[in-house]
């Protein structure tokens, strides 16, 4: 039995040291992965608490519509809209040629051509005395096809082909209205007239 007692008595001190060594070891392990853990956390920051996302809420408000407001609505939009059909009804005006290729004017430009040469004529004076010349003119038509207008551009001095010309002109008028394609409301047309003489009247 004392041999026994003294051998637990023997084993005490090695116990409670070794509790006192433990419980250092593990404060200063405690101390050092503390130290470790502020440092990564300086080095490599780490949002440990992720902070909640902040969210909106949007709401639309539409005021209430009367619907005789709407009615007087569409009628001012109806009102607004009238002066640009007025806009698109202004005077618009086109200068062609007789030759030209243009299909918008060719088939009408074509019948005022044939017009004009069933009306036009050598004027016998001129032939008797031999004159010659050409007389360049534009003439404007509406969309009816009446004559609004003569202006001579080029023309010989003999003033009796300049006349034959421009009686030519008046003589064929009015001419066709304007078919579909022509959308213009004045059409100007230039016009070349060459008086040659030739081997026989």
């Amino acid at each position: 039995m004392a041999q026994e007692i003294n051998t637990e008595n023997s084993r005490l001190p090695i116990t409670l040291g070794t509790r006192r060594v433990m419980k250092i070891m593990l404060f200063f392990s405690f101390f050092f992965h503390s130290i470790i853990l502020i440092g990564l956390q300086k080095a490599f920051p780490v949002d440990w608490v992720k902070k909640p996302l902040k969210t909106y809420h949007v709401e639309l408000l539409r005021p209430s519509v009367d619907p005789l407001e709407d009615e007087k609505g569409d009628k001012a939009e109806f009102t607004k809209v009238a002066p640009e059909k007025k806009i698109s009804s202004r005077k618009t005006e086109d200068t062609i040629s007789l030759d030209t290729q243009d299909k918008r004017y060719l088939s009408y430009a074509k019948t005022i051509k044939a017009r004009l040469m069933e009306h036009w004529k050598y004027p016998n004076s001129a032939w008797e005395d031999l004159i010659e010349g050409d007389v360049r003119l534009v003439f404007s038509l509406d969309r009816q096809g009446h004559l609004r207008g003569i202006r001579i551009l080029q023309a010989t001095h003999h003033k009796i082909l300049v006349n034959e010309t421009t009686r030519t002109i008046r003589s064929a008028a009015p001419f066709p209205p304007f078919p579909g394609s022509v959308t213009v409301t004045k059409l100007h047309i230039k016009a070349d007239f060459a008086y040659k003489l030739t081997g026989s009247k």
